[in-house]
């Protein structure tokens, strides 16, 4: 008698309950006040998590295929639970080289489902970024978002070129983008500019330290801040000192 193939959506409700019944009510909690912000949780530990994602990345692959694998993530990333979005991108991490623009569609089109810095940067820095510094032509899809009201979108533009500047790519786009996104008071896009301008020193300090001194004028503290965390104390000193006149 032959067994019935799964769909990835009754796949999808097998892990589901797995998350479910393996979670920590106490974790949660933490979680909740780590993060600030309204989120559901089971309580997982992250690295826990990542080796049970291992496992069923292997099984699922195995027997139904990449494809399968990738839709069952996106049923997993359509969910209301932290850990179930971080499982998402834990299925397909590592794997963006095989991966081709239908999937970078269809990760960006998670964006409008985050609810919490966790699951955006979980999605932006290990599926998107990745496959930004793959192909350049994405880029053109960045500075949509930081045109974009919402904030995710907006903090997905600076946090998909991370991965990028790690290896001395976009530095135009960089400040491209940073002057889009200067003037923007919320903390989460500023924290995630401040991010992608310390990955910038940090790989190409030459170039950095003068773009941070002409813009030091301008950009929010947070900014500034954030990006000169790892420069020598003398260099970040004069970064951020205020310029004379104030």
């Amino acid at each position: 008698m032959s067994t019935r193939r799964p769909s990835p959506a009754t796949i999808a409700a097998e892990i589901r309950q797995f998350l479910k019944d393996g979670g920590s009510s106490k974790h949660a909690s933490g979680m909740q006040w780590f993060l600030k912000e309204e989120i559901k949780s089971h309580g997982w530990y992250t690295a826990k998590l990542r080796s049970a994602a291992v496992q069923f990345r292997r099984r699922i692959r195995k027997e139904f295929g990449l494809d399968f694998l990738v839709n069952v993530a996106n049923k997993l990333f359509a969910g209301q639970v932290l850990e179930e979005k971080i499982f998402a991108v834990f299925l397909l991490e590592k794997l963006t080289d095989e991966l081709g623009d239908a999937e970078f569609r269809l990760f960006e089109s998670w964006l409008p489902r985050i609810s919490s810095w966790a699951d955006h940067d979980g999605l932006v820095h290990y599926l998107i970024a990745p496959m930004v510094a793959a192909k350049l032509g994405r880029t053109a899809r960045v500075f949509r978002w930081a045109k974009s009201p919402d904030r995710w979108h907006r903090r997905a533009a600076s946090v998909s070129l991370i991965r990028g500047t790690r290896r001395k790519l976009f530095f135009a786009e960089i400040k491209r983008l940073s002057n889009m996104l200067l003037s923007d008071e919320d903390d989460m896009v500023q924290k995630g500019l401040g991010w992608l301008l310390r990955e910038t020193a940090k790989a190409d300090a030459k170039r950095a330290v003068p773009y941070l001194m002409s813009i030091r004028e301008r950009a929010p503290r947070l900014v500034l801040r954030t990006a000169c965390e790892t420069l020598p104390v003398d260099v970040r000193k004069t970064i951020i000192a205020k310029p004379s006149g104030f």
